[in-house]
């Protein structure tokens, strides 16, 4: 069996049993979430290693999943949608997905990109082990559990402090401009 866990957010039915039936076939460990509201508890408590979006949600847009599940997760998003125009696909990429395959796709192509993210993943995966817990010091952030903590005790941030820190952490001993800084967490400054 695959050990690769792929969570498949699509509200069509016929789409979501096309790729489940696929992925089945192939071994692959996945599960299926038919909202984003769904979708993203699913990121949260089954941490899976890829997730295939559909754009086109009933509760929320595809592209705000992205953005909220890019907040906090560097999971790799292949976004899987019917919005064929540049425009749709260049705003999906530069929030955050990591490829875009534009319905109707044929399995082989499915299964093509999914390769490729896995090969991108194993080849990462020293890196994003030693990267899921940061410390220096007292400070401990935990990026997988967006917690973080200080002497053991957890220090509650709010949303722009967490980011703000994040950023820090991940460039200590580099210098940034107020500007780097805001661009990497994602904030327009003004």
């Amino acid at each position: 069996m695959n050990k690769v866990q792929i969570l498949v957010i699509e509200d069509d039915v016929a789409v979501g049993n096309l790729i489940t039936t696929t992925l089945e076939m192939e071994n692959y460990q996945f599960r299926l979430a038919k909202t984003a509201k769904q979708g993203i508890m699913n990121v949260l408590s089954y941490n899976p290693d890829i997730m295939l979006l559909d754009l086109g949600l009933p509760d929320m847009d595809g592209l705000e999943v992205i953005k909220k599940v890019r907040s906090w997760s560097n999971i790799p998003i292949i976004v899987v949608s019917a919005r064929s125009e540049d425009q749709d696909k260049v705003q999906a990429l530069d929030l955050g997905a990591d490829d875009y395959l534009t319905k109707p796709f044929s399995v082989d192509e499915l299964l093509a990109r999914l390769r490729v993210t896995i090969r991108r993943l194993n080849n990462s995966q020293t890196i994003s082990v030693n990267e899921s817990v940061y410390e220096n010091g007292d400070l401990t952030i935990n990026y997988a559990q967006g917690c973080v903590y200080e002497n053991g005790h957890e220090i509650h941030l709010t949303p722009i402090e967490y980011k703000l820190l994040c950023v820090l952490a991940k460039n200590t001993d580099k210098v940034l401009t107020h500007k780097d800084t805001f661009n990497k967490t994602g904030y327009r400054h003004h």
